[in-house]
């Protein structure tokens, strides 16, 4: 259910389909930087009622999800 989420996140801030985003996608790949990233982590904080702040060690979706994971128990 994260991964489904995030991935829909990530689709409409970068306006490409949704199929196009899998777990082990590189953020690279989708041409997401930095600010997009900021922007991804904000949307995350409103959708799953956490804090959240992207860490520069974050390369792929996987790495994302994880991490969302992890603060939402």
């Amino acid at each position: 259910m994260v991964f489904e989420k995030i991935a829909q996140m990530i689709a409409d801030k970068i306006d490409c389909d949704v199929s196009e985003v899998k777990e082990d996608t590189k953020f690279e790949d989708l041409s997401i930087d930095s600010l997009d990233i900021t922007e991804i982590a904000m949307d995350i904080e409103d959708e799953f009622e956490i804090e959240f702040e992207a860490d520069p060690s974050m390369k792929t979706v996987a790495d994302l999800v994880a991490a969302v994971e992890k603060k939402v128990g």
